[in-house]
């Protein structure tokens, strides 16, 4: 008890002398790593990284373990793991580094952009006239059950996604839209991708989602809108086939059964908030 009562007491004095040594330095220091593993943890929570990750730490205190209590197997076993540790953990975390390397380079890009680029982008946002016509041609594919699978680009570049497909660059008009996605259009495969309240691209083809959480009742289109969602910012309207049911995707999250007054009512808080982005 009295060796318990000594180790506290020094560990105390170690602690209080340590604090009052600190300097502003290392009081920032010590924020920016705290803040650093706090966006971690919420990072890894909200996703399937969440399971591998509480598998790392596992692995860390085995090593730990086995190097207190001088377990030379699990040692000689753990040393070789950590070897090829990081390696792996790049492989298997890919697509989480992938979504929250473009989310924290979204900012810095954004404010990188020339100024007629941004004249444009917030002349295109400023008019809301392209979200009328989309929910016409969003509830007249529901009503027909004609499958459909939207884009909204938000601050993070679809180059890549709409390099893939047909450029197509034009107004938004319900017409075309209906066109695009008739079941026997050369482009009705794939998706479309709206920039700045325009059509900018077609027959684009967006990555799946490897969630195993997701319902198995959902097919390729609603799991292509939920991947889209989980590597950008975008918001991603379906169409279902099967049901003529309207649902939008974001963030990994799919949100079923709008018609065309909540449909309107979201893509116009979706403008609002693009606006208010890109005059930041």
């Amino acid at each position: 008890m009295e060796s318990f009562v000594e180790f506290a007491s020094k560990s105390w004095d170690f602690l209080v002398s340590l604090i009052s040594s600190a300097g502003i330095f290392d009081v920032v220091d010590i924020a920016l790593v705290a803040t650093l593993l706090y966006f971690t943890y919420v990072f890894i929570r909200d996703r399937r990284a969440g399971k591998l990750a509480a598998g790392v730490v596992i692995l860390i205190l085995l090593q730990l373990l086995a190097e207190l209590l001088e377990l030379n197997a699990m040692r000689f076993i753990m040393q070789n793991v950590f070897q090829v540790g990081l390696l792996a953990l790049i492989v298997v975390f890919q697509p989480e580094l992938r979504s929250a390397l473009e989310k924290v380079g979204g900012e810095p890009l954004r404010s990188l952009k020339s100024i007629g680029e941004i004249r444009e982008r917030i002349d295109q946002s400023r008019s809301a006239a392209w979200i009328k016509p989309l929910c016409d041609a969003v509830t007249d594919m529901a009503a027909e059950r004609t499958g459909a699978l939207i884009v909204i680009e938000q601050s993070t570049p679809l180059g890549d996604i709409a390099a893939g497909g047909i450029i197509i660059n034009a107004d938004m008009n319900s017409y075309l839209l209906k066109n695009i996605f008739f079941n026997k259009a050369p482009l009705h495969d794939g998706a479309v991708i709206i920039r700045g309240g325009r059509i900018w691209a077609a027959s684009c083809f967006l990555p799946i989602s490897t969630n195993k959480e997701i319902a198995e009742s959902l097919g390729t289109r609603h799991r292509a809108a939920i991947g889209m969602s989980e590597n950008s910012d975008a918001y991603v309207i379906v169409v279902s086939e099967e049901t003529g049911t309207v649902s939008i995707a974001h963030e990994g999250k799919l949100r079923r059964g709008y018609d065309y007054n909540s449909l309107r009512a979201e893509l116009e808080r979706i403008q609002t908030k693009h606006m208010h982005g890109v005059t930041r």
